[in-house]
């Protein structure tokens, strides 16, 4: 994780703040393609600090590891919920998974690569994807839990991604800012934006 607070983009239209758990660059490029000013901050930032930034949506990274070791970027999701528009990618995603209660555990094999096919749920469409990652959240965990099931993963059924059914946020398991990687995935950006600013 960065050790300072990094600015870019500023003056551009939407805030974010990227809470960076071992962040790539390309998810901050990615953000900056689309208008956004990005404010990058360790993983250990507060909820409080968060907000200070008024942010109109605030992204938790990539990172590598067990989701389990950082419970306490969980605390800071549980609180953030119903305060700003939320993003998960890869362990991000297992964290607001694990921040709205459910589990996680390890794979017997990791998903590595950049071929795994991922099904929308609400498309049936299957999307090739960039993935790297040991853990993942028990689908079974869901159950009774605020979070709706959006995404599978085609070879083994894992959940790859899930949406708040009361708050705006929304994680997928996979990298869409891959690069070099298939590209499929970066309408999530344009979704994470559209969330920002309703009614675009």
């Amino acid at each position: 994780s960065s050790k300072e607070v990094e600015k870019y983009g500023a003056g551009n239209k939407n805030r974010v703040v990227l809470v960076d758990c071992g962040a790539k660059d390309n998810i901050k490029n990615s953000l900056l393609e689309r208008d956004c000013e990005v404010i990058i901050v360790p993983a250990s930032t507060s909820a409080e600090k968060i907000m200070s930034f008024s942010p109109d949506g605030v992204m938790f990274s990539n990172g590598p590891g067990d989701p389990e070791d950082a419970d306490y970027v969980s605390d800071t999701i549980k609180k953030l919920l119903g305060e700003t528009v939320i993003f998960g990618i890869c362990l991000g995603h297992q964290l607001l998974g694990r921040a709205c209660g459910a589990e996680t555990y390890k794979l017997k094999f990791g998903h590595r690569g950049a071929n795994h096919p991922v099904k929308d749920l609400s498309t049936n469409r299957v999307y090739i994807t960039s993935q790297n990652h040991g853990f993942a959240i028990k689908e079974e965990s869901l159950a009774d839990l605020e979070l709706e099931l959006t995404h599978i993963n085609v070879n083994d059924q894992t959940v790859e991604g899930l949406e708040h059914t009361r708050y705006p946020a929304f994680s997928v398991q996979y990298h869409p800012e891959a690069s070099p990687g298939p590209e499929d995935s970066h309408y999530l950006f344009d979704r994470f934006v559209e969330l920002m600013v309703p009614g675009t």
